[in-house]
Formats: structure tokens, C-alpha cells, sequence
């Protein structure tokens, strides 16, 4: 979907239609005052003070029409300059606008000001030429604001929308819209029944319920498995420690505005983890090592917590609790190129198997002008850039750099994928760290017999395996590959009278099998449990009657097909666990 603000005449375009919205509400309650009306990414909104009244769905079509109205008119937009005092003056019984006043620049000794029709606002443009231009717009939702958005302040009635230039572009836009809504992984997972989210245990806090933690389950042993073959040691280490680990890490003085408050316990101050290093590096130090053991890699699923503001939370995608497919490499010098290497071959072979192509790779630096973000030592960062920018050379990897996006111990590479809904994300990430080994005093004996200290290798392939089940779901619309689906046949008898003792033995055969199947034997109509098992996005779907029952036969449909296969049933089950233990995305009858 277009970003509305990167546009510049999308932009320009829509900040008018904010000005035209708010000359609407204006002509509609004329008790209405303003306070805001950017370009956003998604259009523009206004928010807006309408005293005793709320808005409800009802009234923006009436907005609607009043723009309409307005800009038919076809009034010219003009700008104007005046003096603080003139615009003291002239906006003296909206609060608000006075606030901006008074807030503005000493040294700016005018103000702009645009005007169509009757309708005036402080602006700094610019602004199309006429409201005639302003015709292809659609008031998308409202919601409430607080002032400054400070929730001290007044609520305020926010209402957002958009503009184009053509009424294709505007529907284009709405389909784009409505498909969106249908892939939001929060209300995949509502309708499936995958997690939930209750202000009571907390914002921020899902959980996963049973059939989303099949999801979870099944993502953990796939990643598990893989890593175990490429020599990963995986642990299971707390998720709080010390906020003396935290200050050894060095993440108490960078990243301690990402980490919840520190609890008191018997004298001596915790706080849950933002991240697994520092235990990790705990793990390394419980023994010395010799060069002939490296490298050692230490994978965890691990529980890890930030504070993320309220309005940054996102279903599973963004929480303040999820859980990392991370790992550590600790390596020499020499082995930092083939370890790289190794990571990055691993993210591209989930890639392929999540059938994952639009992606970008990013090499994200430090700002040198930020002393506060990065660990101060500039040599440090030089070596680890100039090592990482030149493995990815060697590797002939294609990558942009990004100034001031590197962990605050070391560069690292990331790889962003554009999900079907919403802005990019990173999936994976690889850093490099000559850091953290440094302030835990991690050695290793090397081949001479001298003490020397390892670089580490941070990892995460799927990332946070809630953000990766988000993006998977919203990817494939909640239809689910069935080596990943909750559940994965559901079998249903066209008659229980006459069919349920055979659709009852194929049950008992696939859940034999270890297959997460369902039997549907309520006395409802074929074409309704048939609909049901769609709803329920079930991969496979089983109909079983006198055909099947007499030749010891199998018919089952796929998932959003009308295409009816039969097959022999131990075909049938060999097929399906093929299928399962392949773990195969696109689904192929034969």
C-alpha cells in the first residue's frame, strides 16, 4: 500500500482534504474546535473538540457529504501571512490554537495561515490551489485522542481519511484496505481461537491458547531441529536476573528505558530481561575453553520482556512479552567469516521453506554524534563494522547500510520483510560483538596456550516466534500449511447412521499416527459441518460415505478447493504423513 506521506503530491493532496474535513465538521458543529490535521503514512487525521458531543460510524457519511458539498463549491485556497498578535486575535476562542500560538518560535515573527471559503486554519502548507481538486477522499475511521497525547489532557475525537487523485486510486485503495483487515493476524487469531489478550493480566501480555500454542510448539521443534543439526547446544535460562548483570552487560545504562522497573527482593535489586546475552555469556564463563571447542553455539527459546508504549503494541506482533529464537556463537577470529556464513545460509533455508522472497538485507551502523546509545569505544567499532561490511562482501550478499540502527554493543546485519499487512519488519537478525566478551571477561585458551577473548555471534532466525506466527498468518490469511495447522483433518461422516463406525476407525488411525485430526459426528447437514471445517481454515477435509465405507476408501477436499480426491486409505495416510513430516508449505495432490 502507497505510503501517503513519502508522496509529495499525496501528501500535499491530503493535508488539504484534512483542512476540508475540518470545514465540514465546522458547518455541521459549529462549537467545534481543532487542534491538529497531519499527513500520516495511511492519509491524515484531525483531531477535534465537539464539547458534549461523540462521534459514532453514522457520522461520517454526513461528514462526507458536507466535504462533497464544500468542495463542488470549488472555493481557491489561499495563504496569508499575519503577526502573532493578528492571530492571537483572530483564533481567541479556540484554546487550542492559541496553545500552538504561544508555542511557536519567538523568532518567527509571522504566521501562514490558509483560507477556502469561511473556514481559516493555522498552516504551514502548502496546499493544493482549489477544493475542486479535493474529490477522490473517504473518511476511513474515528477514535479518541488525548491532547498532546497526554492522557491528563482532554479526550479528544480524532478522525482519520484519505485522498487521491483518481477514483481508482481511492478503490484500489479501499480493496487493499478490506484485504488488510482480513489478514490482521488479531483477528485471524480471535476467529481461530489462537490467542487472546485480557487488560486485566496486563497490555501488551497475550496468551497463547490451545490451538495457537500448537502453532508456537510446532515452529519451536522445526527451528530446534534445524539448529541441532548445524551443532547448537540449546538451554533454558530465567527470565529475570540481576540488575548488576544488566550493568556488567551494559544495557542498564542503553537500554534501560526498553526494560521494566526493578523489583527489590531480600535486599537485592532484579528486573525481567529485555534479552538473553548476558545470561548466555554467564553460560560460557561456568568453565574455561580451549580454542578446539569454538565454536560453541547456545540456542534458547527464551522468555524475554520490554516496556513498549501502549500505542506501539500490536497483537503478537509487538507485546511487551514474547519469546526469541536466539542464540549465541562464540568464536576466534579466524572462524567469524564461516560462522557468518553458516547463520546466513540458515536464514535463507527457513526463508525457502516459509516460501519467504520479498525481503532486503540491511547492514545497520552506530551514530558516531550518539554517544548515548552505543558503547563508547570508537577502534571497537571501526574492526567490528569494517569486519562485518566485509563478510557480506565476501558472501556477495546485496544490503543497504542504515546509520544508527546497530545494537548498542555492535553492527549487526538484519533482514526486513514487507508482511502483506502494515510497514517493514525485521525478521532476522545476525550481530557482530566484540563487546559483551569483553566487559563478562570471557577467554578461551588458544593454540600457543595464551588466554585470548572470543567474539560473539548474536542470532535470531524467526526472531520472536510470536512475530514470526503474525506474519505467517497475516501472509497466508490463517490458512495454514497442515504441518502447521491446530488442527490438521477434520473427518466427517456424510450419514452418523450409517457412516460413523468407519469415519470413527480413519479418526482413530490418523490420531494413531500422531495426526491432529477431528471427527464432526453432530447430527447437522453434510454442507454445514463442510462450511464449518472451511471456517475453521482445516487444511484437509475427509467425506466419508457408502463409496468410501464399501471400498475401504479415502475422499477429502483441500481447503478453499471444490476439487474432490479419492484415494486408497493407507494411500491416503502415507501421503498425509509424508506431507506432515516434509513439512511442506504449498500443498500437491498427486
Amino acid at each position: 500500500m502507497v505510503n501517503i506521506k513519502e508522496d509529495e503530491k499525496l501528501s500535499v493532496l491530503n493535508h488539504s482534504c484534512a483542512h476540508l474535513m475540518a470545514q465540514a465538521v465546522k458547518h455541521l458543529y459549529p462549537e467545534a474546535k481543532f487542534w491538529v490535521g497531519p499527513v500520516i503514512e495511511d492519509g491524515f487525521y484531525y483531531d477535534i473538540d465537539l464539547g458534549d458531543k461523540t462521534l459514532t460510524d453514522e457520522d461520517l457519511p454526513k461528514i462526507e457529504k458536507e466535504m462533497k458539498k464544500i468542495a463542488k463549491d470549488g472555493k481557491r485556497i489561499t495563504r496569508h501571512e499575519i503577526s502573532k498578535e493578528e492571530a492571537l486575535e483572530m483564533f481567541k476562542d479556540d484554546p487550542y490554537k492559541i496553545d500552538l500560538i504561544e508555542r511557536m518560535d519567538p523568532n518567527d515573527t509571522v504566521i501562514s495561515c490558509y483560507t477556502q471559503g469561511d473556514f481559516t486554519d493555522l498552516c504551514r502548507g502548502p496546499h493544493v490551489d482549489t477544493v475542486k481538486k479535493l474529490k477522490h477522499f473517504k473518511l476511513l475511521k474515528h477514535s479518541g485522542a488525548y491532547w498532546k497525547g497526554d492522557a491528563k489532557n482532554k479526550m479528544l475525537q480524532r478522525i482519520y481519511g484519505i485522498c487521491f487523485e483518481t477514483e481508482e486510486d481511492l478503490k484500489k485503495y479501499l480493496e487493499e484496505l478490506e484485504d488488510a483487515k482480513e489478514r490482521d493476524h488479531r483477528k485471524i487469531g480471535k476467529e481461530l481461537e489462537l490467542f487472546m489478550s485480557d487488560d486485566l493480566v496486563g497490555k501488551g501480555l497475550p496468551m497463547f491458547l490451545p490451538n495457537g500454542y500448537v502453532i508456537w510448539q510446532e515452529l519451536e521443534d522445526y527451528i530446534k531441529d534445524k539448529e541441532r543439526k548445524l551443532g547448537y547446544q540449546h538451554v533454558m535460562t530465567p527470565c529475570v536476573g540481576t540488575v548488576d548483570l544488566y550493568k556488567t552487560s551494559g544495557h542498564w545504562d542503553h537500554y534501560k528505558e526498553n526494560m521494566f522497573p526493578a523489583m527489590e527482593v531480600d535486599g537485592e535489586a532484579f528486573v525481567l530481561r529485555p534479552m538473553n546475552c548476558p545470561h548466555h555469556m554467564m553460560i560460557y564463563s561456568n568453565k574455561l575453553h580451549s580454542y578446539k571447542d569454538l565454536p560453541i553455539r547456545i540456542g534458547e527459546i527464551a522468555h524475554d520482556f520490554r516496556y513498549e508504549a501502549s500505542g506501539a503494541l500490536k497483537g503478537i506482533e509487538r507485546g511487551r512479552h514474547f519469546c526469541q529464537n536466539d542464540a549465541h556463537l562464540f568464536v576466534t577470529p579466524e572462524q567469524i567469516k564461516s560462522e557468518f556464513k553458516n547463520v546466513v545460509d540458515l536464514i535463507f533455508d527457513v526463508y525457502k521453506d516459509f516460501n519467504i522472497t520479498n525481503y532486503r538485507c540491511v547492514l545497520s551502523l552506530r551514530d558516531p554524534e550518539d554517544k548515548e546509545k552505543y558503547h563508547p569505544d570508537d577502534e571497537m567499532w571501526d574492526k567490528a563494522e569494517n569486519e562485518l561490511r566485509e563478510v557480506l562482501n565476501d558472501l556477495g550478499i546485496e544490503y543497504t547500510e542504515e546509520i544508527g540502527e546497530a545494537a548498542f554493543y555492535g553492527p549487526k546485519l538484519d533482514v526486513n520483510v514487507k508482511p502483506a499487512v502494515g510497514n517493514e519488519i525485521t525478521l532476522s537478525t545476525c550481530q557482530l560483538d566484540f563487546c559483551l566478551p569483553a566487559k563478562f571477561d570471557l577467554k578461551y585458551i588458544d593454540k600457543n596456550g595464551e588466554k585470548q577473548t572470543p567474539v560473539v555471534l548474536h542470532r535470531a532466525i524467526l526472531g520472536s516466534l510470536d512475530r514470526f506466527i503474525a506474519y505467517i498468518l497475516e501472509e497466508t490469511k490463517g490458512n495454514l500449511p497442515t504441518w502447521l495447522a491446530p488442527v490438521q483433518v477434520s473427518v466427517i461422516p456424510v450419514n452418523n447412521n450409517y457412516h460413523l463406525e468407519y469415519a470413527n476407525e480413519i479418526y482413530n488411525t490418523l490420531k494413531d499416527k500422531n495426526v491432529r485430526v477431528e471427527l464432526d459426528d453432530r447430527d447437522e447437514k453434510l454442507s454445514y459441518k463442510m462450511r464449518d471445517a472451511q471456517t475453521k481454515k482445516i487444511p484437509i477435509i475427509l467425506i466419508l460415505g457408502d463409496k468410501e465405507k464399501d471400498g475401504n476408501l479415502i475422499s477429502y477436499r483441500r481447503h478453499g478447493s471444490n476439487k474432490t480426491y479419492s484415494v486408497d486409505k493407507d494411500m491416503f495416510v502415507e501421503l498425509l504423513l509424508n506431507e506432515i513430516k516434509d513439512k511442506k508449505t504449498k500443498n500437491q495432490d498427486q
